[in-house]
């Protein structure tokens, strides 16, 4: 165990070697990021019964320590999912370079020309939990937006996460760039994770991406601005004018596809016109696949009901469990989303274009959706190439934080000996 001054010491020196990579990183040009982005996905591939290897270790571990089936599953990689992660790594490195894209441009009276052009936001810090996947996504986006990044993976992937940083730095190496453009805090001591939040000098945006108790840590200590989402309470409300067929292949999907995922359907609101119809279908459904359904007393009749505590409204169970209430209306259904949600992804299954007008207008989640699966709440599935996590906050970023949303601005202005009278 390192000790305090020991620590502090090392965050700095990562902090130190990021900011120099990020002043180089500026100014690369996007076919030498991709270069790196594709050799590094050349490398996971061919290292991949090493990290395989790896983390049959973390897995190991985390059964000795009674990890939750869902946290398993988020630790847990194959060929399959190594190949999703090489595939996401090509995918960034094909998507268009932000740094230098003109968001807007205008002329001025007095004669001056201004642009408002994509810059990179410099150091991010990226503080996660369980996923090792998260470390390639977080590692080539932040590249790819022109930052350093200083990756701090949770102590349940921690051979996984050093087996894919390894790929990385030969991706950097291979296309001649610092090796400091990505960086992994190589110790598992919180500590790291408290001096991270602090340095204001050296780091200029976190992204925390865990449970509740991870993100609510980085919100109350950070020094530095944070993206961030605290939980994912994903809501469906199923309106009378819901196509049956849909209803059922959008809830069975939502929930059952993966459920450890913060896009996971949580929360089941049925129109009280439908209770008996689409809605009994619906829940038998989700009952037959092995969903315990924590239920209101209108919906308590169904056989294999469990009764709903007021506890499950706004619970993330991240599990193959699901609440489940009836509401009067549209109106009942958006109050009780607006009481309960976590303003990350809620959905609609409707026919009816007023009432998803409605829906859309009055709810106030980063993503809202109609007629379509929440597990698509994810930036590889909008066409990102991946994402570094779901940011629910107002500011800069929201929803699927990608390479653009990685990225601030400046302006460029020009004249022609032009002065202010």
């Amino acid at each position: 165990m390192m000790d305090a001054n020991d620590i502090k010491d090392m965050m700095e020196l990562l902090g130190r070697q990021a900011r120099a990579a990020a002043a180089e990183l500026a100014y690369a040009p996007a076919e030498t990021k991709t270069v790196a982005l594709n050799a590094a996905a050349d490398a996971v591939w061919a290292r991949r019964a090493e990290i395989i290897a790896a983390n049959t270790k973390d897995m190991e571990i985390g059964r000795e320590k009674g990890l939750t089936a869902a946290m398993m599953d988020r630790l847990m990689l194959d060929e399959s999912r190594l190949g999703a992660m090489v595939e996401g790594l090509r995918a960034v490195a094909a998507a268009p370079d932000p740094v230098g894209e003109v968001i807007a441009e205008w002329d001025r009276p007095s004669g001056l020309h201004i642009r408002r052009v994509r810059t990179p936001i410099g150091v991010v810090g990226v503080i996660y939990e369980s996923r090792p996947n998260v470390t390639a996504d977080a590692g080539a986006l932040c590249l790819k937006a022109g930052n350093a990044v200083i990756l701090r993976g949770g102590s349940e992937s921690f051979h996984s996460t050093r087996a894919i940083h390894l790929c990385l730095i030969e991706g950097l190496r291979h296309a001649g760039l610092p090796e400091a453009a990505i960086q992994l805090v190589p110790t598992q001591d919180r500590a790291a994770v408290r001096e991270m939040l602090a340095m204001t000098e050296y780091v200029d945006v976190i992204v925390p991406r865990g449970g509740k108790g991870l993100v609510g840590l980085v919100q109350r200590e950070a020094r530095v601005p944070v993206f961030a989402h605290l939980e994912g309470i994903v809501h469906i409300y199923l309106d009378a004018a819901a196509d049956p067929v849909k209803a059922l292949d959008v809830v069975i999907n939502a929930k059952t596809r993966r459920t450890g995922i913060c896009g996971a359907a949580e929360c089941l609101l049925i129109h009280e016109s439908i209770r008996d119809t689409i809605g009994r279908g619906v829940i038998k459904a989700l009952l037959d696949k092995g969903v315990r359904v924590h239920a209101d007393a209108e919906l308590s009749v169904i056989e294999g009901i469990t009764p709903a505590t007021e506890e499950d409204w706004g619970r993330e169970y991240l599990d193959m469990d699901i609440a489940a209430r009836v509401v009067p209306d549209i109106d009942a259904a958006i109050a009780h989303i607006q009481r309960y949600g976590s303003n990350h992804t809620d959905c609609i299954v409707t026919e009816d274009d007023t009432a998803a007008a409605r829906f859309f207008e009055r709810v106030d989640s980063a993503i809202l959706m109609r007629n379509a699966s929440t597990q698509f709440a994810d930036g590889g599935e909008f066409g990102m190439g991946a994402e570094i996590g779901i940011a629910t906050g107002k500011m800069h970023a929201r929803g699927p934080v990608g390479a653009a949303q990685l990225t601030s601005f400046k302006y460029l202005v020009e004249g022609d000996g032009t002065v202010r009278p």
